[in-house]
């Protein structure tokens, strides 16, 4: 993260597919938004009481990107971590437009509220197959030796 950025935390549900598109130079670009209600618990009346829903428009790129696409649907429930970003342009009838958007950098399913199934993939590293160091799978891993951690 570099000096002045803003970091945030999102957590709330997706409400849409994520949409996956590939940049001219072949990187992938996950686009999505992420609803996000805060809830409070009124005393009065003894209830929860939803607040305003916030909607933040997200970009994830390359590997992260395609793993969003593959993961995560409409209504996933996910606590994402990213970076505050402003855009701005010019439409096509040359007005200045600006918006904010979350540049995400790690985003993973929420399991407050359900479960989660992983299906892990091998690690890599520099595009190269390496071995999975959580697996129990392997021939180093026998109940008399310690887990890899």
């Amino acid at each position: 993260m570099s000096f002045g950025e803003t970091p945030v935390t999102l957590i709330g549900n997706l409400t849409d597919e994520p949409e996956l598109k590939f940049t001219e130079g072949g990187a992938a670009l996950a686009k999505f938004t992420i609803a996000v209600t805060p809830r409070t618990f009124d005393r009065t009346a003894n209830t929860w009481k939803d607040g305003t829903t916030a909607f933040y428009r997200c970009a994830a790129w390359r590997t992260l990107a395609e793993h969003v696409a593959d993961s995560l649907k409409k209504g996933s429930r996910v606590v994402a971590n990213g970076r505050m970003r402003q855009h701005d342009w010019t439409n096509d009838q040359g007005e200045k437009r600006s918006m904010l958007a979350v540049e995400i950098d790690d985003i993973g399913a929420s399991v407050r509220f359900t479960t989660v199934t992983i299906n892990a993939r091998p690690a890599t590293n520099n595009g190269t197959t390496g071995g999975d160091a959580w697996s129990t799978n392997s021939t180093a891993a026998t109940a008399d030796t310690e887990p890899p951690f």
